[in-house]
C-alpha cells in the first residue's frame, strides 16, 4: 500500500475516536513525569505550591509561560478524550451495542463532550473566567 492511497481512504468517526484514544493514551505516558513533577511540585509545600503556580506564568527554565499553558492543554484534553473514548468502550462491551450506527453515534458525542470540556477547562486555564 503506498502512502497515497492510505490518505485517501476516508476513516469512519469511530476508526477516528480509536485513534485518537490510542494517542490521548500515548500523550498522557509520554507527559507522565512532566504530570508527577507537577502533582509532586503543588503539594510539597506552599513554597513550591508557588514555584508551581508561577510556572503558568514566567515559564519553566528556558520555556515560556505560554507553552507550559499549550502543554496542560493538551493535557487537559488527552485525559478528557481518553477518559470518554474509555467509558464508551466499556458501555459497549457491557451493553453489547456494537452497531454501525451506535458506534457512529457513540464517537460523536465522545468527540462533542472531550472538545466542549477541554474549551471550557481552556478558557479557566488562561484566565478568561
Amino acid at each position: 500500500m503506498r502512502l497515497v492511497d492510505a490518505l485517501q481512504y476516508r476513516l469512519p468517526l469511530a476508526g477516528v475516536v480509536s485513534i485518537l484514544h490510542r494517542a490521548s493514551g500515548l500523550v498522557m505516558f509520554a507527559l507522565l513525569p512532566l504530570i508527577i513533577w507537577f502533582f509532586d511540585v503543588s503539594l510539597t509545600s506552599e513554597i513550591s505550591y508557588e514555584r508551581f503556580t508561577s510556572a503558568f506564568e514566567a515559564g519553566i527554565g528556558f520555556v515560556p509561560g505560554l507553552l507550559v499553558k499549550v502543554v496542560v492543554l493538551g493535557l487537559i484534553w488527552a485525559y478528557l478524550h481518553h477518559f470518554i473514548a474509555g467509558v464508551r468502550h466499556l458501555w459497549m462491551d457491557a451493553t453489547h451495542s456494537v452497531t454501525k450506527e451506535f458506534g457512529r453515534q457513540s464517537a460523536v458525542v465522545t468527540l462533542a463532550a472531550s472538545v466542549l470540556l477541554t474549551l471550557l477547562l481552556g478558557a479557566k486555564l488562561f484566565g478568561l473566567f
